[in-house]
């Protein structure tokens, strides 16, 4: 496929508590059936619906895995998210268990009218720029930043598994069966709720296709692998540019930046204790900066929480508590980062993981 094909597509388109089922009942809901059932068919059993389910995560690698036992998806820049639709209610939760089904109504109401009676569908909750790709700040934006309690009805959900459907838990088929599945489900969606293409040629053209329309990088999928929790290596992200989350530790007060921070003194995480790894003062516009001053003030400490060894006058301390992504080219051969540049803070629903430092 070339690089115009991999845009058509692409324009198409701590643990937390335990949620609660939404419905009572322990037999689950199917949707009724579209034509008459064949009585020399066999009537399965039923299974119950799960609560919640630990999303199946990605290993990173430097370059796509090649094979004709892999498929690929566009790497969806947002919220990880899980739609669970049940007897015309929905649930919508975000990687780390949380119910933000109130701060998606657009995919809330696309999710009920799918026509099917039950379904857990896993995606990523995205807002796309006018070329029709994933901006992350953008969500952020419309969700009113870290700790906002705004309701986002530009968010949409890119669909691309589906663990449960009508009545069955079909985590136990491999990929290529849950996603045939997937299709005919979303096979005339083009709303809130859309699926994620698969993308099938050549792994490393394709990463290429990405990289030249600015996307944040691919993912690899073993067709016959089952889902299944946690990193298996099943699945492999590929990024254009690096970016990972960082402890923000403090910052450097300015006369002449945005909303006086002229940039954020990161750490990353090593064992128990956290190590400055740099300083980004590049990403921030006039409006996340005033929010991010606001928030920093409010955590002000006297002693920093990392052993600072960078330049920077007019330093402010902070609570280690705000979780910063960061794009950046590199690792410096004395482990600083290269390049840095700020994309947003992370929320603690979104449980996203601090970049660790192997000891």
């Amino acid at each position: 496929m070339d690089s115009t094909g991999l845009l058509w597509r692409n324009e198409d388109m701590a643990k937390s508590p335990p949620s609660k089922p939404l419905v009572a009942s322990e037999e689950p809901v199917r949707s009724r059936s579209r034509k008459p059932r064949d009585p020399s068919q066999p009537r399965l059993p039923l299974d119950p619906m799960p609560s919640r389910v630990e999303p199946c995560l990605a290993l990173s690698k430097q370059r796509p895995p090649r094979g004709d036992e892999w498929t690929y998806e566009i790497k969806w820049d947002g919220y990880r998210i899980c739609a669970h639709l049940e007897s015309g209610r929905v649930r919508i939760l975000t990687r780390g268990g949380h119910d933000w089904t109130h701060r998606f109504p657009a995919i809330e109401d696309g999710v009920k009218r799918l026509g099917v009676g039950t379904a857990i569908l896993d995606g990523e909750a995205v807002v796309l720029d006018e070329f029709g790709r994933p901006d992350f700040g953008r969500l952020q934006q419309s969700l009113g930043g870290r700790l906002g309690k705004r309701l986002s009805d530009v968010a949409i959900m890119m669909a691309f598994d589906l663990l449960y459907f009508d009545g069955h838990d079909i985590r136990s088929l491999e990929l290529s069966a849950r996603r045939y599945f997937l299709k005919s489900l979303l096979r005339d969606e083009d709303g809130a709720v859309r699926l994620s293409e698969e993308i099938d040629g050549d792994g490393n053209e394709i990463f290429e296709a990405a990289r030249e329309h600015g996307l944040e990088g691919i993912i690899a999928k073993n067709k016959d692998s089952t889902y299944a929790s946690g990193r298996t290596g099943d699945w492999i992200k590929v990024k254009t540019t690096q970016s990972d989350s960082f402890i923000i530790a403090g910052y450097e007060l300015s006369g002449v930046a945005r909303a006086g921070i002229g940039s954020l003194v990161l750490a990353a995480r090593k064992g128990n204790d956290f190590v400055y790894v740099g300083s980004v003062g590049t990403g921030f516009n006039e409006q996340n900066a005033e929010q991010l001053r606001r928030m920093l003030d409010r955590l002000k400490r006297k002693r920093p929480s990392v052993d600072y060894s960078g330049r920077g006058k007019n330093l402010v301390w902070v609570q280690p508590t705000l979780i910063a992504e960061i794009e950046y080219r590199a690792w410096t051969h004395d482990g600083k980062l290269r390049a840095a540049s700020y994309k947003g803070l992370r929320d603690i629903q979104d449980n996203a993981a601090i970049y660790e430092i192997e000891t």
